[in-house]
Order: C-alpha cells, then sequence, then structure tokens
C-alpha cells in the first residue's frame, strides 16, 4: 500500500517541525513547507536524506498562489496528496493602542489567509485525486481565552476555530475532515519571542 502523503506549513522548526517529523515517524511522505526554504530543507534533509520520503517546498502562505502551487508541487512529487496541517503562523505581542495596519495584515494574511488558502488548495486536490482527506488547522490556547497583549494573535485564533467548524460541516460528505489543535506554551522560537516582550 502507498505511503499516505503530508503537507505541514511553518514545518522548518518549533511546532511545524515537530509535527512534519512525527508524521514522518508515523510512515507519511511530507512536504515541508515554509517562507524559509534553508530550514524546510534543512529538516526534509533529517528525514529524508534521499528526498524520496520528505521534500522542502517553500511558500508564503498569506499568498494565495503560492500555497496552491505548493500543494502541486507536493502532489506532483508523490503522486498523492492527503493530509494538510495549517501550522504557519506569527504571534507577535500587540497591546492593543501599539497595532499597526501593516501588522494587522500580516498576522491576519498568515494566521487566518494561510489557513483558509491551505484548506481551498488542499480541497482542489482531494477533488482532482477523487478522495477525501483532512485538513489539520492551528488555532492556540489563546483562541479560546483571549490572552493580555495578544490581541491580533488571539483575535486570528478565535477566527481559525471558527473556520474550522465551518469547514468539518461543509466538507464533511465529502469524506474530509476538518480539525484543529490548540497548543499552550511550547519551547518554540515564536514563544521565546512572546516571552521576552513581556
Amino acid at each position: 500500500m502507498a505511503k499516505q502523503v503530508a503537507f505541514v506549513t511553518g514545518a522548518g522548526q518549533g511546532i511545524g517541525e515537530a509535527i512534519a517529523t512525527r508524521l514522518h515517524d508515523d510512515g507519511f511522505r511530507v512536504a515541508v513547507v515554509d517562507l524559509n526554504i534553508d530550514n524546510a530543507e534543512k529538516v526534509a534533509k533529517k528525514l529524508s536524506p534521499d528526498g524520496s520520503e520528505a521534500i522542502g517546498i517553500k511558500a508564503d502562505v498569506s499568498d494565495r498562489d503560492s500555497v496552491f502551487a505548493a500543494v502541486d508541487k507536493a502532489v506532483d512529487t508523490f503522486g498523492d496528496f492527503n493530509v494538510i496541517v495549517n501550522n504557519a503562523g506569527l504571534g507577535p505581542t500587540t497591546p492593543i493602542d501599539t497595532i499597526t495596519p501593516d501588522q494587522f495584515k500580516l498576522v491576519y494574511g498568515v494566521n487566518v489567509g494561510g489557513v483558509l488558502w491551505g484548506a481551498q488548495a488542499a480541497h482542489q486536490a482531494f477533488k482532482k485525486l477523487g478522495h477525501g482527506g483532512k485538513i489539520i488547522n492551528a488555532t492556540s490556547q489563546a483562541g479560546v481565552v483571549g490572552n493580555p497583549n495578544l490581541a491580533l494573535y488571539s483575535g486570528t485564533k478565535f477566527a481559525v476555530r471558527g473556520i474550522t467548524q465551518v469547514l468539518a460541516r461543509d466538507l464533511a460528505e465529502e469524506g474530509i475532515t476538518a480539525n484543529a489543535y490548540a497548543p499552550g506554551i511550547v519551547k518554540t522560537p515564536m514563544m521565546f519571542d512572546i516571552a521576552h516582550q513581556v
């Protein structure tokens, strides 16, 4: 039986790297997707030195075309597509009076746009391949209870919860499941950035 294919965004470090590693250990072929291609390729080579079981792909998840192109590359490389993990995210500390329009566009573009574009691209791939699949989105403990000084981040993660619930209802009849996970404090580069600003 052919191995299933997983696609993980923000997989060049932190939680995304850990998810990609676990999926590989569980027998998946993995597309390690990150804006930083050097990090993505480093993780992919660690998982599969010959590139047969893991590849690094560059994608800006806030850019719809970039996400669709990355999914197409994964399908072209591995011949299938079964799971997307929309994990990429930004978590700046943002006291309410400090938020700028550019910061709003960036954080919502990555954290919310990345989930929407990832879900769209995965849905298209599942339909083309003629089977269902799994869409897994990163929310956060901060998307369950609003955290101080994280208005932008918490707002995006509450949005991801809502989007995920809608996807689950809209896509169930096609054999596609949609779920979200909500980590608390995890020792990652992003968490260190938040901690150092508090």
